[in-house]
């Protein structure tokens, strides 16, 4: 995480309340937590909010969880499932917004555009194999082996 976003996420996490009280409004606190139906704002209270804990790690403060769906996440991903975001700039630009921070306080990490390497090159087989994954245990490997071909 670059040392820009660890920051967003540190600031909403040391103001885990309040950004419960915007996004989750329909919830309530419950001693260290802020219970709300889920991640959409329903009402409820399979979803909880740690409001303060460890600095980092599981326990940190805006670690959520919601109990019947088993989706997890952080302030971030709260801002985003609630909002109904799909771009992660978008993300970032409402968390500002929320903070009360300029733009350039955050700057998104852009995708590295890299040059093409040339067909059948040995960086272009490097490039391949680098973005390979094991198919067990994925659906292509359940499709290969319905298609009667042997692995």
């Amino acid at each position: 995480m670059s040392p820009q976003l660890h920051d967003l996420a540190r600031r909403l996490a040391e103001n885990a309340e309040g950004v419960c009280r915007h996004y989750l409004s329909k919830g309530r606190r419950c001693g260290n937590y802020w219970i709300v139906g889920d991640v959409r704002n329903s009402p409820g209270r399979s979803m909880f909010v740690r409001l303060n804990g460890y600095r980092c790690g599981k326990r940190a403060p805006g670690k959520w969880t919601d109990a019947a769906t088993a989706e997890h996440g952080d302030l971030l991903d709260l801002i985003r499932e609630s909002c109904g975001l799909v771009d992660f700039h978008d993300v970032l630009t409402e968390a500002r917004r929320f903070l009360s921070l300029p733009e350039s306080i955050v700057v998104s990490s852009a995708k590295k555009v890299t040059p093409s390497a040339p067909v059948g090159s040995p960086e272009s087989a490097r490039r391949l194999f680098a973005m390979s994954t094991p198919i067990p245990g994925t659906i292509a490997e359940t499709y290969l082996r319905n298609a009667a071909l042997r692995l």
